[in-house]
């Protein structure tokens, strides 16, 4: 007789081995039987384990010690279950506990996350948990811990995105109102533009962003991190100020130039556009370059990039639209400065992030 190992477990394994979890092993079997288990499915349990008897044996603070370095338990009984979660949370460890029967139901209410098999488990265990694992598989455990990470790093892009853009936004907004002889740069009709391409790269780009390559190969976060951290708030905030530095040289050039605050704005506009499109592609990671993220699948982009470009098209190059904006017609000369002011104000990011990529290898 055997009740073989699921195919899909030893891989699960090695993942949560290279990110940081470590995997510990409770069944009621003989020492023999858990010790061969542990070997088809890679843990680190073949020659050392505690046996229940021997766990009923030891004080609290014996099992503290031991716990860290043993991976298997066998001939356990499902009150002993609850034993081995409170040792393993008063080593300071985040402790997610899965069982199906009855008697797990102290174990699951006392862990962190109490995981119940939802094909197998009984009521008592579902209702103690925190999660259902409807398929009762091992490895969808370790998919949702990556789901969870790639959710976590999303919410971080989307929200780097809205501090960087705004700086620039608000400058534009705020710079006429402290120096008078300074033509209106943004107007209402601008910012509800604007806000019709952040919107949707926060609620779809950033949303739909596939996870990093490294997601699975990063210890755990600690619990009590932040979501956004000083330096990332000041890396957000650094984006925006060099954005809106390039956008107060446009302005300055073209208003001393031109003297027409209506293709100066038109100037300063195309240019904090292109720029927007720009910060949303360089966010998409905090590591890999804009190049390469081109080539990562991702449609909303391209949905949203595209729009963003027609509808910028349609306001300088249609007469009502322009009106309506205070706009100059632009030559595509212009937009050409347009371009390389906007590329510049985010060239500083993707050298900073060649240098977190250098850092990690």
């Amino acid at each position: 007789l055997a009740d073989p190992v699921r195919p899909t477990v030893p891989a699960a394994i090695q993942e949560c081995r290279t990110a940081g979890i470590r995997v510990v092993m409770i069944t009621g079997d003989y020492p023999v039987t858990a010790q061969n288990i542990a070997k088809q499915i890679g843990l680190n349990g073949e020659h050392a384990l505690i046996t229940g008897p021997e766990l009923e044996a030891m004080s609290d603070e014996e099992l503290a010690r031991k716990i860290s370095t043993v991976s298997v338990f066998a001939r356990v009984v499902p009150e002993q279950k609850l034993r081995i979660v409170q040792a393993l949370k008063a080593n300071g460890e985040i402790v997610a506990m899965t069982g199906d029967g009855v008697n797990d139901a102290p174990a699951l209410k006392s862990a962190h996350i109490g995981i119940a098999m939802g094909g197998r488990g009984t009521d008592v265990a579902r209702e103690s948990a925190s999660l259902v694992l409807l398929d009762d598989d091992f490895s969808s455990i370790v998919a949702a811990v990556k789901l969870g990470r790639r959710i976590f790093d999303n919410i971080r892009k989307a929200v780097s995105y809205i501090f960087a853009i705004h700086i620039p936004i608000v400058g534009l907004s705020m710079l006429p109102a402290f120096f008078k002889d300074w033509p209106l740069i943004l107007m209402p009709v601008h910012v509800v533009f604007l806000e019709l391409i952040i919107d949707p790269a926060c609620s779809i780009i950033f949303e739909a962003e596939a996870a990093e390559p490294d997601t699975m190969q990063r210890p755990p976060r600690d619990p009590k991190e932040r979501l956004f951290s000083l330096k990332s708030v000041g890396l957000s905030l650094l984006q925006g100020a060099s954005v809106l530095g390039f956008l107060l040289a446009v302005f300055f050039f073209f208003q001393t130039e031109m003297h027409d605050p209506d293709t100066t704005r038109a100037m300063v506009f195309t240019t904090l556009i292109i720029a927007n499109v720009l910060l949303i592609l360089t966010n998409r990671s905090q590591t890999r370059s804009l190049w390469v993220m081109l080539r990562e699948p991702n449609a909303a982009v391209w949905w949203v990039v595209g729009g963003a470009m027609l509808m910028l098209t349609a306001v300088l190059y249609t007469p009502f639209f322009r009106g309506l904006f205070h706009f100059s017609r632009l030559a595509l000369s212009d937009v050409g400065i347009c371009l390389g002011m906007g590329v510049g104000s985010i060239v500083w990011f993707e050298i900073v992030k060649a240098m977190r990529r250098k850092s990690l290898r």
